[in-house]
C-alpha cells in the first residue's frame, strides 16, 4: 500500500516533467558511480585542482564515493524549490527525514538556544547530537538564555553556498563530539568573478508571513590571490493566530462513550450554542487560560446565580465549608454579569467549582489572536573568504574566513493570565460581599503571610520576548605541500555569540507592594510609597476583564533584560597523503590533533535571578568552561580495482582519542567498506562509535528554584490507595498519617550536572546497503540505492523532571526507598507538619535513545525532446525510534504515532531545455495513528481521543530561466494548499487543533519569485 502511494506520487511528478529540488538531489555515491571520470565541483572545500574533502572523511579524493551514503543538495535546487533561507533548506523533509525541528513556530515554548533560534536534528535524535559544519569546520552554538548548545541555523549564509552535504550516521572518530546522528556540511563557492545581485520574495496567499531576501555575492582572483564574499539581508513578517482559519477555535475534539463521533464530547458554550473555544496555544489539555473570572470561598449553588450550562440549584454546601474540604457541588469561580441583581453575589454568576467542568469558564482572552503562529525576524549576514599563495614556500597558502551575522527576532503571545490576589480583609474589595477566604497564604505568593480573600483571574494582554543575537566567526590558517603528495593544514578559529534578550514581565515585589494599601484622605494608597508605588485597583468587573489603570500596570510591569555570551576556540593541525600503492590505488592517510575550548556566560536579569518574575520561573547564572585535547587518524585502503568480481574494493578506518578537562578521556572508532563486484552494482557499510560531551549548559546550568502544585505530592491522600502498594508503604514509613492532605507547594530546585560528575554520552551506529546502476544506453541513466541505518545512544544526558523523580522514588521497592537510593536522594521532606517537599533536579547520565530504518533513493535521467528529463525520489521508512529516560521506563516505539510518521518521501520531476527548467515536486508524510501503548494508557481511554492523521502531501512547482547575466525563478509552494490534520487535546501540543509539528505547512499556498543579475 505504501509503495502504491509512492508510485502514484512519482507518476504525478513525472506527468508535469519539470528541475530537481533540494529534496531530490542524488546521493554522493550515486553521483560518483554514475559520473565516472567527471571532475569534482570547484568550491571552497577544494585542496588541489580536482580534489575535494567530502563530509565524513578528512582524506582528499577526486569523487564523492565513500562507505557511507551522502546526500548532496545544490543551491540551484534550493532556489527552484522556493526555499528562502538556509534554515529552511536544512529543516526540509529530505534532510531531516520528516522528523520534527525547532523553527519559527516554537516561539511560545522553551527551546534550546532560546526563542528565535532555528536548529536541526537528524534522525530525530536531538539538536546537540547533530554536527553542523561550514567548509568542513564547526559552527559554534549561538542563541540566547542559558541553554545555548547547538548551532543556530539563522547565522548561516545563503547566497554564496554551492552545495550542502548530509551524512546521516555517526562520525565522532572524524569530527569529535556531537556527530552522533550525523553531520551537515555547507560548502561555499570560490569561483566567483564579478558581482551577482539576488532578490527573492515569498508571498503567502493569506497575505501574512511574507519573507524577503536581498543579497550581493562578489569575488575576484589574480595571480596568487583570490577573494569571495557575500552580504545578505533577510526579513520575515509575522503570521498571527487571527490570520489563519484553523486557529479560530481550539477545541477538545474528543468523543464520548455514547457517541464516538470526533468532537462529540466537546463542551457547548451555552451562550452561543457552539462548541467551546479555548485560548492557549501551548496547552495540551482543554482547559485553556481562565480569564474574566474570580475565585472566592465556596457557595451553595442555591444561593448564587448560575451561568448558562450549570443545572439549576446546583448542589448543597457541605456542613464544613471552606478551603480543603471535599466540596463536590459548590460554586467558587464567578464571572461578572451586570444582569445579576439578587443572590449572595450580585453582579456575578457562578462558572465553576466542585464538579463543574472548568471549560464553562471564560478561556479565550480578548487579545489571543494577536499571538504569533510564525514569529517575525530580521537577519543581516556578511561572509568573506580569501587566500594568498606564498611564493617559494612549497605551494604554501594563507587562507581566512570571516562570517558575521545579526539576528533580531521577537515573539508575541496574544495573552497571558494575570492573577491578582487580594489579601483577606483588604479594603480593595468588599468583605461584606466576599466574606471568607479563597485560599490560605501561598509560599512565594504576593499576599505574604496573609490568606487570599479573592483571586481575580485577569488578562495581562499581549506581551513579547525579543532577542538580538550577534555571531562572529573568524578563521585563519596556512596549508601547503610537504613531500610527495603529503600536505599539511593548520588553522585557528574563534567564534563569538553575544545576545541580549528582553521579556515583558510583572514583578512580584511590585504587585505585592501595590496590594498592601491603606486609606489616606479617603483614597487608597500604598502602605510603602517607595519606588513611586501605585495602589492596585479595587476589585471590579473591568479589573476582572483585564481593563486596569495604565499607571498601575506601568508600575507593576517591567521589561527585564538578560545577556548571553558563548565563546569557542578551535586549533587544528592535519596532515594527509599516501603511504604506498595497493592494487586498487594509493593507501591514503590523514592524521591530526585538535584543541577546543568553549565558555558560556548567561546572566539573566536580577529579578529573574531573585525569583521576582510574577508567574514565571526563576533563572540563575549559567557560567562555565570546558576544553578538550584530541588526536585522530583515518586510513583508506583501495584493496582491489578493475578485476573480475572486484570492480572496486575499498576499506576505511578511523579513530580518535579524546581527553576532556571536565570528565576524562575516551576512544571512538569507525570502520567501513565499499565493494563493487561490477560497475553497475556496489555494496557499502560502516560500523562505528561516537560520543557527545555534555553541553556547557548541561554542566553549568545556573541554580533555579520555583514552586509546583501540592496536588503532585505523591503522598497526597495516599490512604485511599492499596495498602500493599509500594507508594502506600513508603509514605506510611515516613510517619505520615493515612489522612494526610498536602497543603504546601512543592519546592523544586534545579542545578547543572558538573557537580554530580556528568560524563559523555556514548553511541554506536551502523549502516549497510547497496546501489544498483545498470547501463541503459540510449534509454538514459538510472540508479537505485537502499541503506539500512541503526543508531543507539547510551548513557544519555537527560534532565529528570520533578514528577519523574517523585514517582520513581515513591513507587520504588520499600528497601530501596528506605536506603535513599537513586532518585530518592534528590528528595527532602520535612519531618513535621505540613511535611513540605523539596526536590532537586538536574542533568544526569541516565537515558537511552535509538532509531533505525531504511533509506531508499532513486534517480533517472534521460535526454528527450532536445532537453534533459530527470526524475528523483528519496524515501525513508522508520522501524523504531524511542527515548527512554529511566532504565525502568517501558520502551515505547514512537514510530507511527502523531508527529512520527513511519514513511516519509520526497519526489521531483524536471525538464531542462536550453535556458529553461521546469520542475514539479512532492513531499509526503505518512499518516499516523497513536496507539494506547504509545500513550501509556488503556484501549478504553484511548478510544475517547482522536490521534490519527491522514497522509500529508505538499506539492510545489516552478519555472526557471537562466541567462548569461540574468536569472529568474517563478513558482509556488504548497500548490494545493494541503488541508492540515486535526487531533484531540490531551497528549500533544497543538496550534489550534493541528499538531505542533514542523512537517506541516501552517501558512499554506505561497508564491515566490527569485531574480539574479550579474555584472
Amino acid at each position: 500500500m505504501k509503495f502504491n502511494r509512492l508510485l502514484a506520487a512519482t507518476a504525478l511528478a513525472s506527468t508535469f516533467a519539470i528541475t530537481p529540488q533540494v529534496a531530490f538531489a542524488q546521493t554522493a555515491s550515486d553521483t560518483a558511480a554514475s559520473s565516472e571520470g567527471e571532475e569534482a565541483p570547484t568550491t571552497a572545500g577544494e585542496t588541489k585542482e580536482g580534489e575535494i574533502v567530502v563530509v565524513g572523511s578528512r582524506i582528499r579524493r577526486s569523487n564523492l564515493t565513500t562507505a557511507d551514503p551522502i546526500q548532496v543538495i545544490t543551491r540551484e535546487e534550493t532556489t527552484s524549490a522556493g526555499f528562502n533561507s538556509t534554515a529552511e533548506i536544512l529543516q526540509s523533509a529530505q534532510v531531516t527525514g520528516g522528523t520534527s525541528q525547532i523553527n519559527n513556530s516554537f516561539g511560545g515554548f522553551v527551546t534550546a538556544g532560546g526563542p528565535g533560534a532555528n536548529t536541526v536534528s537528524l534522525r530525530g535524535l536531538g539538536t546537540t547530537r547533530t554536527l553542523v559544519l561550514l567548509n568542513g569546520r564547526r559552527i559554534a552554538p549561538a542563541g540566547s538564555r542559558g541553554q545555548v548548545g547547538a548551532a543556530d541555523l539563522t547565522v548561516l549564509p545563503n547566497a554564496i553556498l554551492d552545495r550542502v552535504e548530509v551524512l546521516n550516521t555517526g562520525a565522532s572518530s572524524i569530527y569529535g563530539s556531537d556527530a552522533v546522528a550525523g553531520v551537515i556540511n555547507l560548502v561555499t563557492r570560490d569561483d566567483i568573478k564579478g558581482v551577482v545581485l539576488e532578490a527573492q520574495h515569498n508571498v503567502p496567499e493569506i497575505g501574512a508571513g511574507v519573507t524577503r531576501r536581498y543579497s550581493a555575492v562578489f569575488g575576484t582572483r589574480f595571480e596568487g590571490f583570490k577573494i569571495a564574499g557575500s552580504v545578505e539581508y533577510y526579513n520575515r513578517d509575522a503570521v498571527k493566530l487571527g490570520d489563519l482559519d484553523f486557529t479560530r477555535c481550539q477545541r477538545a475534539l474528543r468523543s464520548s462513550a455514547a457517541n464516538p463521533a470526533f468532537g462529540s464530547a466537546d463542551l457547548i458554550d451555552a451562550r452561543t450554542g457552539q462548541p467551546k473555544c479555548f485560548g492557549e496555544i501551548s496547552v495540551t489539555g482543554d482547559s485553556g487560560v481562565t480569564v474574566n473570572t474570580i475565585g472566592t470561598r465556596d457557595y451553595a449553588g442555591t444561593t448564587v446565580a448560575l451561568a448558562p450550562g450549570i443545572p439549576a440549584g446546583y448542589g448543597t454546601l457541605p456542613t464544613s465549608a471552606g478551603y480543603g474540604t471535599i466540596a463536590q457541588q459548590v460554586c467558587n469561580r464567578f464571572r461578572p454579569n451586570a444582569a445579576v441583581t439578587t443572590g449572595a453575589l450580585p453582579g456575578y454568576e457562578c462558572v465553576g467549582g466542585g464538579l463543574i467542568p472548568t471549560g464553562l469558564r471564560d478561556t479565550l482572552p480578548r487579545n489571543f489572536f494577536l499571538g504569533d503562529v510564525v514569529s517575525p525576524g530580521e537577519q543581516f549576514n556578511g561572509y568573506l573568504q580569501a587566500s594568498l599563495e606564498l611564493p617559494g614556500l612549497n605551494n604554501a597558502e594563507v587562507y581566512t574566513e570571516i562570517m558575521a551575522n545579526r539576528r533580531k527576532s521577537k515573539q508575541t503571545s496574544g495573552s497571558r493570565q494575570l492573577t491578582i490576589d487580594y489579601p483577606l480583609g483588604s479594603p480593595l474589595y468588599s468583605a461584606t460581599q466576599f466574606p471568607g477566604q479563597f485560599l490560605p497564604a501561598q509560599a512565594g505568593g504576593i499576599t505574604g503571610t496573609n490568606a487570599i480573600g479573592v483571586r481575580a483571574f485577569t488578562e495581562y494582554g499581549p506581551y513579547e520576548n525579543r532577542q538580538t543575537v550577534d555571531f562572529i566567526r573568524g578563521l585563519i590558517g596556512v596549508r601547503g605541500d610537504l613531500f610527495g603528495d603529503w600536505r599539511y593544514d593548520a588553522s585557528v578559529m574563534r567564534s563569538w555569540s553575544d545576545s541580549t534578550y528582553e521579556t515583558d514581565t510583572v514583578l512580584t515585589d511590585k504587585i505585592a507592594q501595590s496590594l498592601d494599601v491603606v486609606s489616606s484622605g479617603g483614597t487608597l494608597v500604598c502602605r510603602n510609597t517607595l519606588n513611586g508605588c501605585v495602589a492596585a485597583p479595587s476589585l471590579s468587573a473591568n479589573v476582572v476583564n483585564g481593563i486596569v489603570p495604565q499607571a498601575w500596570f506601568d508600575f507593576i510591569s517591567e521589561t527585564t533584560v538578560g545577556h548571553t555570551k558563548y565563546r569557542e576556540t578551535i586549533a587544528n593541525l592535519t596532515f594527509d597523503g599516501s603511504l604506498f600503492k595497493l592494487p586498487g590505488g594509493p593507501l591514503s592517510v590523514a592524521l591530526g590533533v585538535e584543541y577546543r575550548k568553549a565558555r558560556i556566560d548567561d546572566t539573566p536579569s536580577r529579578d529573574s535571578q531573585a525569583n521576582n518574575l510574577y508567574g514565571l520561573t526563576s533563572s540563575g547564572i549559567t557560567r562555565g568552561t570546558d576544553s578538550v585535547k584530541e588526536a585522530f587518524g583515518e586510513i583508506e585502503a583501495p584493496i582491489l580495482a578493475d578485476v573480475p568480481f572486484f570492480y572496486r574494493l575499498t576499506l576505511n578506518a578511523s579513530g580518535r582519542y579524546t581527553d576532556y578537562k571536565s570528565y576524562g578521556s575516551q576512544w571512538t572508532y569507525k570502520i567501513g567498506g565499499l565493494w563493487a563486484p561490477a560497475k553497475f552494482l556496489s555494496f557499502r557499510g560502516s560500523y562505528g562509535t561516537s560520543y557527545r560531551a555534555p553541553a556547557l549548559f548541561e554542566q553549568f546550568l545556573g541554580p533555579t528554584s520555583g514552586f509546583q502544585s501540592q496536588n503532585n505530592d505523591p503522598c497526597n491522600s495516599y490512604g485511599t490507595r492499596d495498602a500493599t502498594s509500594n507508594r502506600y508503604i513508603n509514605c506510611q514509613s515516613l510517619g505520615l498519617p493515612t489522612t494526610y492532605t498536602a497543603t504546601s507547594s512543592i519546592r523544586v530546585n534545579q542545578q547543572g550536572g558538573a557537580a554530580t560528575g556528568l560524563s559523555a554520552e556514548t553511541s554506536r551506529a551502523y549502516t549497510f546497503g547497496g546501489v544498483f546502476e545498470p547501463n541503459l544506453g540510449s534509454f538514459g541513466r538510472f540508479s537505485f540505492g537502499v541503506d539500512y541505518f541503526n543508531v543507539l545512544v547510551e548513557n544519555g544526558v537527560s534532565q529528570l523532571t520533578y514528577l519523574n523523580i517523585l514517582s520513581t522514588c515513591y513507587d520504588s521497592a520499600p528497601a530501596d526507598f528506605k536506603a535513599n537510593q537513586d532518585t530518592c536522594a534528590l528528595i527532602q521532606r520535612a519531618a513535621t507538619a505540613p511535611y513540605g517537599l523539596t526536590v532537586t533536579t538536574g542533568y544526569v547520565n541516565i537515558s537511552n535513545a535509538a532509531v533505525s530504518g531504511i533509506d531508499f533513493t532513486a534517480r533517472y535521467q534521460v535526454p528527450v525532446f532536445g532537453g534533459t528529463f530527470r526524475l528523483n525520489a528519496a524515501v525513508t521508512k522508520y522501524d523504531q525510534r524511542y527515548s527512554q529516560t529511566l532504565p525502568t521506563d517501558t520502551i515505547r516505539n514512537t514510530i507511527g504515532a502523531v508527529n512520527n510518521p513511519e514513511w516519509t518521501g520526497t519526489f521531483d520531476a524536471s525538464f531542462k531545455y536550453d535556458r529553461f527548467t521546469l520542475r514539479y515536486g512532492v513531499e509526503w508524510l505518512d499518516g499516523t495513528n497513536t496507539s494506547a501503548f504509545q500513550l501509556g494508557t488503556t484501549d478504553a481511554t484511548r478510544a475517547t481521543y482522536y490521534f490519527q492523521t491522514p497522509d500529508y502531501f505538499t506539492h510545489s512547482a516552478s519555472v526557471r530561466y537562466q541567462g548569461d547575466k540574468f536569472g529568474l525563478v517563478l513558482g509556488v509552494r504548497n500548490l494545493t494548499n494541503a488541508a492540515l490534520p486535526q487531533i484531540s487535546s490531551g497528549a500533544y501540543n497543538r496550534i489550534g487543533n493541528v499538531p505542533l509539528y514542523s512537517g506541516y505547512d501552517y501558512i499554506g499556498r505561497t508564491f515566490f519569485v527569485n531574480v539574479t543579475t550579474a555584472f
